[in-house]
């Protein structure tokens, strides 16, 4: 997972999933029986160990921390709320150009300890063949819950606002930058050796909207964590902005099943490792279908060094666990032969 992360040759193609303990696993559903979302992702030891459960199942070449991109809205002012489906809802959302003024810029991690304490304990419980993935939302998605006030399907709301009001974007948006890089190294501190940067809902924007309201914070971002520790920029949803994205910086482009991965790598370039990018619709077919769409994107790679298999976003909760640990299965087979 390191050296492909690093565009460096390997023997076999790693493999890791988004989402890998969430819903569909029993084991989790055990654990949510019993405390809720938040309280599970603030409890560290039980977060360590629903990620550990979930890569010791699925045999995956890496853990990603078990935690949620909104947490760093908390402690900048935003209260946050789980709804009974699951689904994230910020109570005091931004609509109004004073509501920027009280968001609190975060100037370290220590607020979100329990975070690192989960890092610690998630990378004490991994041997040392797999690296543990740290990760955080990026300024674009945060901002976008931030305006919202949770999931959106048109985005029309941060849309409005980043156009009516542009100093006032530029001044959240760096609010947010500046915290997050703050708490991205200090879960790298804590022991993560990858970052994920989660761009989810950057698609929603087009290419001029990206440049001008969205690529020099995040490209702050990427540029204030610690160098040397790779970093996956997962934007997925608008291909189109792939060269934009790629721009901005990361070590490992994300991308999703809206564009090919040898379509991907010509635009991303050969200097940079590629991620992904099977649709998680395809975990709930079967295991032929499943050999027959890994098998298609693995063919693409050609053999290319810097390639970590992926989904193109999150295991959904009705997927079979057999599913993905046939996936997994799968993609190891093929991938050292």
């Amino acid at each position: 997972m390191m050296q492909a992360a690093r565009g460096e040759p390997t023997t076999s193609v790693p493999i890791w999933l988004m989402r890998q303990a969430g819903r569909y696993m029993d084991e989790y559903q055990q654990v949510r029986s019993k405390v809720s979302f938040l309280e599970l992702c603030k409890r560290p030891e039980l977060a360590a160990e629903v990620m550990l459960t979930a890569v010791k199942r699925l045999g995956v070449d890496a853990a990603i921390l078990f935690s949620d991109i909104l947490l760093i809205l908390e402690p900048m002012g935003f209260q946050l709320e789980f709804t009974p489906d699951g689904g994230p809802k910020i109570v005091n959302p931004i609509r109004q150009p004073h509501d920027v003024d009280r968001v609190q810029e975060l100037s370290s991690a220590e607020p979100l300890h329990f975070v690192m304490d989960a890092v610690k304990y998630t990378r004490e419980g991994l041997d040392n063949t797999k690296p543990l993935i740290g990760f955080a939302g990026a300024p674009f998605t945060l901002a976008a819950y931030a305006v919202e006030g949770g999931g959106s399907r048109n985005f029309q709301q941060v849309k409005a606002f980043m156009n009516l009001y542009p100093e006032k974007w530029d001044e959240l948006m760096r609010k947010i930058a500046l915290s997050t890089a703050h708490y991205l190294n200090g879960q790298i501190e804590a022991g993560s050796q990858i970052i994920q940067i989660f761009d989810s809902w950057v698609g929603c924007i087009g290419e001029e909207d990206y440049q001008k309201y969205v690529f020099s914070h995040t490209k702050m971002l990427l540029d204030l964590i610690r160098p040397g520790t790779p970093i996956i920029h997962f934007a997925p949803g608008n291909p189109m902005l792939l060269p934009s994205v790629c721009e901005a910086g990361g070590n490992v482009i994300g991308i999703d099943w809206r564009i090919s991965i040898d379509r991907a790598w010509e635009i991303i370039g050969p200097s940079r490792a590629i991620q992904g990018n099977l649709d998680p619709a395809i975990l709930l077919t079967d295991r032929a279908t499943i050999r027959r769409c890994a098998q298609r994107i693995i063919n693409q790679v050609n053999r290319r060094s810097g390639f970590i298999f992926n989904l193109g976003h999150g295991i959904t909760p009705q997927v079979p666990v057999d599913h993905v640990i046939a996936l997994v299965d799968i993609v190891h087979e093929i991938g050292a032969a």
